[in-house]
């Protein structure tokens, strides 16, 4: 069994070290409010497929509500469709976007698992 400690240096090395199962679980984000009263959860991990808002960051990028085109569990950041920067050559490049950045506003329910989890906590407290 793991134990988890309140010391920071120890918290920042094991996000560093963590395995692709549990970095996965960090890369979560909020749900939209209609769906925290939907499903009962305040939040789940980010798919791809899945519907975001921009919330927090640079006043371009806010409001902007795109689907998440991949993840990148590495640096614990998000890819969302039709966000980029140009680049020093004039060529544009996806911008990564932390997670915390982002409310969830729609779901991808195309994995039957994902659904059946979600829907077990619908009636639960």
């Amino acid at each position: 069994m793991s134990t988890t400690s309140h010391k920071a240096r120890k918290q920042r090395k094991a996000r560093g070290e963590a395995p692709l199962h549990r970095r996965r679980r960090m890369v979560s984000a909020h749900l939209d409010s209609a769906l925290m009263r939907e499903y009962n959860i305040r939040s789940v991990p980010v798919r791809k497929g899945d519907t975001v808002k921009v919330v927090r960051g640079a006043s371009d990028l806010k409001d902007s509500e795109n689907k998440v085109a991949s993840i990148d569990l590495k640096s614990y950041k998000i890819i969302i469709e039709n966000i980029t920067v140009p680049k020093a050559d004039g060529t544009q490049t996806e911008r990564p976007i932390d997670p915390s950045d982002v409310i969830i506003t729609k779901l991808d329910l195309s994995d039957s698992w994902r659904k059946r989890k979600l829907e077990s906590q619908k009636g639960g407290a």
